[in-house]
């Protein structure tokens, strides 16, 4: 059989469970080959499914899925899954609307047991699932694949604690791919790694310690004594002796592209008994040089050129993301106190140059978010000013730290929230619709969102002169073109900005929202309706006087903002609208009280009304509704009209 159509042959893991060495080769092959062709067209998460590979054929072959189980920490890496598990036909649709999730997803497959997006939470599943094996009288193997990086998370440690002191059948998977061992160190765990998969070894060991344990007088001493000495050189040759004071029996490290040693591996720990953590190692890309050359720029990568490796793009404006990276140095360069603070994401946050050219003032925690703003809680009280720069999906694991180690004392913090809104294709456990609520709710915490590039690095410099807490949140992609400040100014607190007036319909909108709103306004003109548009900037503090200005002058006021309905910007001006006393109806437009499925940005802001025609549409029938109630002409207001 061609290696071309070893995977189309394969209808269920069972498939794989015949095949000889050989075949497993061509299959690996063509699995490669499938990631690098679908992915170089729909994007996605190319170099950590590489380097899974073989492990995955290992793990499903040992395995007898669905009844087994595996909980993938994150999920990026579960694509190889998928496309043993029936998805292959459909697999072209990798993150594209109403297509295959590139992350596990419990309603697209029964092979799909927990759904996955955030890291270092895949041990706490697996033992909750073991646990509740046990409890009913299952014999499911349960198993737990989790990367060298989620590792870095506190969360994992507890469920690790927690799974040692249990003492529960549990297998967790650790891929290491970032651990370069060396020849001599790899032949050394080569061979610890068949030893402690070696029963032969174990019995013998065994056997050798119950007859000596029984010479009269001598004999326990002896064995007490021998195990002491084992215990040392453990100490000092065995990688895994962390994982075995906490309880769990350490097979590894074992050569992770091996599909043997991998089946090897998940079989014995079956049978083990307990608690097992098996360390396999694992090339980041592997099978495509690109990949291997530049793991970091295809860990999730745009649409690229096979061949050249190189990412498909169109000249344009720079991304926010860009903008933020060099308004940071530049800030820098003016303030030796500014220091930057990531989780693991240096490149993604445009930390990168900060990186290079300040290496004393950034801090790569891993993937550590609480540790994040411990730390940046730290630096403030310690004169500096941090600012840490992380997705608005990922801060929310810091919720409790950005209360109690930030704004409760008013420490002078900034937090940088990119991927703020809808971010597309990786869905909704990267989506960033519910920073303006989570953070709003928290005293002394100030929040802006910038309408455009130019306003962020005004933004970001506002922050960084203010007293206190500061957060900035600002979308994925590309800004609107428009000119840099050459020199940032500084924002008063809490104004808003009008961007042009009309006599029907106050549009207030915060950040990407503003030019939506722009183009709603230019679309109701057509429809002979006016509308005023406020770039409100400030979510805390609200500009009240923008908003009386607002509910004086038109009949209908309209908030949009990026973030969900409830309790957001939108929520903040109807609580202001209450306690100002307002008369004039307020239109609350946002992201509906759901979790938005993955697919094009552009598709699901429609989706969820977002769109100028949306918005639109929404305006009209919400302004007749009102002008029919109010029984009135045209019902126009001949309020206050002053730009601010």
């Amino acid at each position: 059989m061609s290696d071309k159509h070893v995977l189309a042959s394969i209808l269920t893991p069972q498939d794989l469970k015949p095949l000889d060495d050989d075949q497993l080769v061509a299959l690996a092959a063509d699995i490669r080959r499938t990631l690098i062709e679908t992915v170089s067209v729909t994007g996605g998460h190319l170099a950590p499914n590489l380097g899974v590979v073989e492990l995955t054929l290992g793990l499903l072959r040992a395995l007898d899925v669905p009844h087994d189980k595996v909980i993938f920490d994150v999920g990026h890496q579960s694509y190889v899954y998928k496309l043993l598990t029936g998805r292959l036909e459909r697999f072209t649709t990798l993150r594209q609307y109403g297509g295959v999730c590139g992350f596990p997803k419990r309603s697209e497959s029964q092979y799909d047991v927990f759904d996955t997006g955030h890291a270092s939470n895949s041990i706490s599943v697996a033992l909750g699932m073991a646990c509740a094996r046990d409890d009913v009288g299952g014999d499911e193997q349960v198993v737990a694949v989790i990367g060298d990086g989620s590792m870095t998370g506190g969360m994992s440690f507890e469920g690790l604690n927690h799974a040692g002191h249990l003492g529960v059948d549990l297998t967790v998977i650790l891929n290491d791919n970032e651990m370069s061992i060396s020849e001599n160190v790899g032949a050394l765990a080569s061979y610890l790694g068949r030893v402690r998969l070696d029963a032969r070894y174990r019995r013998l060991r065994d056997d050798v310690e119950s007859k000596v344990a029984r010479i009269p007088g001598v004999g326990a001493a002896m064995v007490a004594a021998g195990e002491a000495a084992k215990q040392s050189f453990k100490q000092l040759v065995v990688p895994g002796m962390l994982f075995e004071e906490l309880g769990w029996k350490y097979v590894g490290p074992i050569n992770g592209h091996d599909v043997q040693q991998v089946q090897d591996a998940v079989t014995w720990a079956r049978n083990a008994g307990g608690p097992v953590l098996i360390h396999a190692v694992t090339h980041k890309g592997q099978g495509y040089s690109h990949a291997e050359q530049n793991p970091d720029l295809f860990h999730g990568v745009a649409p690229f050129e096979i061949e050249s490796g190189k990412v498909n793009g169109t000249p344009g404006a720079p991304s926010f993301t860009d903008v933020f990276g060099a308004s940071l140095v530049a800030e820098a360069a003016r303030d030796d106190r500014i220091c930057a603070i990531t989780a693991a994401m240096p490149t993604g946050t445009g930390l990168d140059a900060f990186s290079k050219t300040f290496p004393d003032r950034f801090y790569d925690v891993g993937i550590a978010e609480q540790h994040a703003v411990g730390l940046a809680a730290g630096l403030a009280v310690g004169g500096r000013i941090p600012v840490v720069a992380v997705y608005s999906t990922f801060l929310q694991r810091a919720f409790d730290q950005i209360i109690m180690d930030v704004c409760l004392q008013d420490l002078h913090v900034v937090f940088c929230l990119d991927r703020a809104g809808l971010v597309g294709e990786d869905g909704p456990t990267h989506h960033g619709v519910f920073d303006l609520t989570y953070l709003r709710a928290i005293p002394n915490l100030m929040i802006m969102a910038p309408a455009d590039e130019a306003e962020l690095v005004d933004m970001l410099h506002t922050a960084l002169v203010a007293d206190g807490p500061v957060a900035i949140r600002y979308p994925r992609g590309r800004g609107a073109g428009v000119p840099l400040p050459v020199t940032p100014t500084v924002l008063e607190a809490g104004r808003a900005q009008v961007r042009s007036e009309g006599r029907d319909v106050a549009l207030l909108a915060i950040g990407r929202m503003t030019a939506t709103a722009e183009a709603a306004a230019a679309l109701l003109a057509e429809r002979g309706v006016s509308a005023s548009v406020v770039n409100m900037r400030w979510v805390k503090p609200l500009d009240l006087e923008a908003i009386t200005w607002a509910a004086e002058g038109h009949d209908l006021i309209v908030t949009l903002e990026e973030n969900t309905a409830l309790g957001g910007f939108g929520a903040a001006v109807l609580e202001a609208g209450s306690d100002l006393e307002l008369s004039t109806p307020i239109l609350h437009l946002g992201v509906p009280d759901c979790f938005v499925t993955h697919g094009a940005t552009p598709k699901l802001l429609s989706d969820v009304g977002l769109t100028a025609p949306a918005v639109r549409d929404a305006v009209v029938g919400r302004l007749a509704s009102v002008r029919e109630k109010k029984g009135a002409g045209d019902g126009t207001h001949q309020g206050r009209r002053s730009t601010r």
